[in-house]
């Protein structure tokens, strides 16, 4: 059996392996390869963990060797995003002052896909501390598209993205602040999954800001993603913000028709700023699920136009409170030859963070201040509860929300990095998901899914709480219809 490690799906890896079509090992030495032949272009990759992954598919072999069941991830190639943890793996957030951190333990999801089988090839690039919408962030060095090497890949999961769109990995991690799995997917045209808030544990993830966060998988196609999200997703003890909902057969719900479910579609993504072609295409997809028997419904969710300054107020606070931690005293990077206490803390943050954090610990610890509290940070919160009553509202009458990922193809290179207000308006389509808690996916479009000048276009599917099984459901008839 001949495998494509660019098109290579879970469901395809795992069944070579267990039919002695390939060794897991095998497998892993192919990706390899590849990413030696080409990462060094891409940058996708910080590290690889050759001696894990090898490991891990011995064991894999081992069991398909004795014809023992095989865990649903066995021996799938995988890349983990440099902001969770990896045990015995330096883990840096893309950032120099964790330069030479070496994780002690993993990250739930981490372990989870382990126990699944997974073999971790390495941590994948991203804007530094998850902060960025190109990956041109990362202290170590930028990720290109692998669509269009002059074009940004997207952030802050730009390696995990560019990872599965070049045929480095079968699947990735990411994580989604405020929509740094759902944008770089677009970008990259592979699926990107955010679930909803406290679906997958955040245990192990190096906060950016915690009511935003999310876990989630980057993959080739909606199936990967509905694979990977039942093996990472449930309760965790260690993460108090994770919640005990069950959680069902997502691979099995694929099986259900969309026709009937009524899909909304808001007046506020289809304005000013968008792209036409992206327009055009989002029209179409709309038009194929018409055509597979959904209802469209027309709606509006009034108060988007405030999503973007909400989220920079709230997501720079919690940047400004959890980043406090890194001080030089207990782990990071140290300044040398400070006379006082004082002068190391601040010399140590100088110059161990880049400018991007930096401007955003500013911007932060400024909502944060008295004086200021009230009229920026507590009325984000406020806005912020607004939004959510929006799609509350909206789910009363609607399955499931369509809308474009981003308002633009992906961008060049350098071409937003002195701007950074048109950098942050990367994320109009997708911050309202993390204020909300909603989950999203960025599926490729239809209508060939891509732009004339050649990058790839995504469409975005929202849904109620803890109902990713219509996200899903909503995202393959897409999938399934792409021309």
């Amino acid at each position: 059996m001949k495998l494509s490690l660019e098109t290579l799906t879970i469901a395809a890896a795992r069944q070579a392996i267990q039919q002695k079509a390939i060794t897991a090992r095998a497998l892993a030495e192919g990706y390899y390869t590849r990413i030696a032949a080409a990462d060094e272009t891409i940058g996708a990759f910080l590290s690889l963990s050759r001696e894990r992954a090898f490991a891990q598919a011995d064991r894999i072999d081992q069991l398909a060797q004795r014809g023992d069941p095989l865990p649903p991830l066995a021996g799938v190639p995988m890349g983990i995003k440099d902001v969770l943890m990896t045990r015995g793996l330096v883990t840096t957030a893309g950032s120099k002052i964790l330069e030479n951190f070496i994780a002690p333990y993993d990250a739930t999801a981490v372990a989870r896909l382990e126990q699944a089988g997974a073999v971790m090839l390495g941590k994948l690039n991203c804007d530094e501390f998850a902060m960025g919408s190109s990956n041109e962030n990362s202290a170590y060095r930028p990720v290109r598209n692998p669509r269009d090497t002059t074009r940004v890949p997207g952030g802050s999961s730009g390696g995990s993205a560019a990872a599965v769109a070049a045929g480095f990995a079968v699947a990735t991690l990411g994580t989604d602040t405020g929509g740094s799995i759902r944008q770089p997917a677009a970008f990259c045209g592979v699926v990107g999954l955010c679930p909803t808030y406290g679906r997958v544990s955040r245990y192990g993830l190096i906060a950016f800001a915690s009511s935003l966060d999310h876990v989630g998988p980057l993959t080739r196609t909606v199936r990967d993603s509905a694979i990977l999200l039942g093996v990472i997703a449930g309760r965790d003890p260690l993460d108090s913000t994770s919640s005990d909902v069950p959680v069902p057969d997502y691979t099995a719900a694929l099986a259900q028709d969309v026709k009937g479910l009524r899909i909304g579609v808001a007046e506020e993504y289809f304005g000013e700023g968008l792209d036409p072609e992206i327009a055009a295409a989002i029209e179409q997809v709309i038009e194929r699920l018409r055509a597979r028997g959904c209802e469209i419904v027309r709606i509006s969710l009034p108060h988007t136009k405030y999503a973007i300054p909400t989220y920079y107020i709230v997501a720079t606070a919690e940047a400004s409170a959890n980043l406090a931690r890194f001080d030089g005293a207990r782990y990071g990077h140290r300044a040398c030859n400070a006379a006082t206490l004082g002068e190391m803390y601040r010399r140590s943050r100088d110059e161990g963070f880049g400018p991007e954090v930096k401007r955003r610990i500013m911007l932060g610890t400024y909502a944060l201040s008295a004086g200021y509290y009230d009229a920026y940070y507590l009325k984000a919160q406020r806005v912020r509860t607004l939004l959510t009553r929006d799609f509350q509202q909206t789910f009363t009458r609607v399955d499931a929300v369509i809308a474009p990922t981003t308002p633009t193809p992906a961008f060049k290179l350098g071409e937003k990095s002195n701007d950074p207000l048109a950098m942050y308006l990367s994320d109009i389509f997708t911050v309202t998901a993390n204020l909300t808690g909603i989950p999203g996916i960025s599926v490729p479009a239809a209508a060939g899914g891509n732009t004339r000048a050649g990058p790839p276009i995504g469409v975005q599917v929202l849904g109620r709480h803890f109902d990713e099984v219509t996200v899903l459901r909503v995202a393959q008839a897409i999938e399934q219809d792409r021309g």
